[in-house]
């Protein structure tokens, strides 16, 4: 049975550096993420992306994250794998749990996750994490 869980991490660091920038504004980009529980059973997680900026500000990324922290009881960690977009207002992600990526009593786990969020979100990403626990 396929549970959910909706949650908000608070983002506790953004390292960010570009790697290659063009003179029209677009350039790729690599960020480094900390995140935080906020008392909902999960108490960690860490991701990084690779990013392309357009010109206009608009982005298209990949990423990889890591969670941990307890669901329905189970505790473990687990890491989620996805691409997104941003629209100079919104960012979307979309992921996929990893499979085989689960630790402790969360081994067996699938599903997917994600986010949806803009500015006033900050300092916390949304996510909704739809799962199934072996």
């Amino acid at each position: 049975m396929t549970e959910i869980m909706e949650t908000k991490l608070e983002i506790t660091s953004w390292d960010e550096k570009p790697y290659r920038e063009f003179d029209d504004g677009r350039k790729f980009s690599r960020a480094e993420v900390t995140l935080a529980g906020t008392g909902d059973g999960l108490t960690a997680g860490s991701f990084e992306s690779l990013l392309y900026y357009r010109a206009d500000g608009t982005s298209d990324y990949v990423s990889i994250m890591e969670i941990t922290g307890t669901l329905s009881g189970r505790t473990g960690s687990f890491v989620l794998q996805g691409a997104g977009t941003y629209d100079a207002t919104t960012a979307r992600v979309a992921t996929t749990i990893v499979a085989g990526s689960g630790t402790g009593e969360l081994a067996g786990i699938s599903g997917s996750a994600e986010s949806v969020s803009t500015h006033a979100d900050y300092p916390h990403m949304p996510l909704t994490i739809r799962y199934e626990l072996a």
